[in-house]
């Protein structure tokens, strides 16, 4: 359909590469990229090349970051340093946020262990995570999604900590199997946090 049109047979291609983007949209989303007016357009892809140039991962807890080192939460000098909360995404993170109640510190894993993906220890950041916990004194929550690999990736870090200190807590159980905390509501991670269990 498209062999008469190879530029924009390209820029099909090309948002087929993007992951969320619903196969059924992106021709809409050519469409709409089309008919934009060039400057528009200019502006846009400006936008991206900036984020992509300055907005860099966290050293500490690989939250996105922006002029510095450190994202936000881990500059400020107003949370609880004893609490760390290990999150899958920073999109779980923003909701935990938005949630409220929380006000420790975060790590980002950047996923969770999947071997049928390829998705091993190394694509993470549980190395990273295990140095920071060395000696660290306080709770670590797992705030993994309630996901067979979600389970699976709280169970391994899990049973690195063994001979230590730390006290380790889960999300308590108002969080249903197999969700995802970005789609939560604000209440069920509230509680969720509030309620959070050993593990």
């Amino acid at each position: 359909m498209l062999t008469h049109l190879p530029t924009l047979q390209l820029l099909v291609r090309h948002l087929q590469r993007v992951p969320y983007l619903a196969s059924k949209n992106i021709y809409r989303v050519a469409d709409y990229f089309l008919k934009s007016e060039q400057q528009s357009l200019e502006q846009f892809c400006q936008v991206l090349l900036d984020a992509k140039k300055q907005i860099k991962a966290c050293t500490v807890c690989y939250n996105w970051a922006e002029r510095g080192d450190l994202c936000a939460v881990c500059a400020s000098s107003r949370r609880d340093t004893k609490l760390i909360c290990v999150v899958e995404t920073w999109l779980d993170l923003i909701a935990i946020e938005k949630a409220g109640g929380y006000n420790g510190l975060y790590h980002v894993l950047g996923g969770a262990l999947c071997p049928l993906d390829g998705i091993g220890p190394a694509q993470l950041t549980i190395v990273q995570l295990l140095e920071r916990l060395e000696n660290h004194q306080g709770e670590l929550i797992f705030a993994t999604n309630p996901t067979p690999e979600g389970e699976a990736t709280a169970s391994y870090i899990s049973s690195k900590l063994k001979n230590s200190n730390l006290s380790i807590s889960r999300l308590a159980s108002g969080v249903p199997t197999g969700s995802s905390l970005e789609q939560m509501d604000r209440i069920t991670i509230h509680k969720a946090l509030s309620g959070r269990r050993p593990f």
